[in-house]
């Protein structure tokens, strides 16, 4: 689950309905409510899938 970062919005998201992507400043996704840029960390797991997990504020 992501949460929007703008603290007036602070909708949560799951990840298949937000875009994940690189807009130049970092990975980030665009809150679907407000479009506030919200980043991500790409991680990769033991078995060679990729993941995305906001960091903490």
């Amino acid at each position: 689950m992501f949460t929007c970062r703008n603290q007036p919005c602070g909708a949560q998201w799951q990840p298949s309905e937000v875009e994940i992507r690189n807009e130049g400043q970092g990975t980030m996704f665009r809150c679907p409510l407000c479009g506030s840029r919200n980043y991500v960390e790409r991680v990769t797991k033991d078995d060679g899938s990729v993941v995305y997990k906001q960091p903490r504020a």
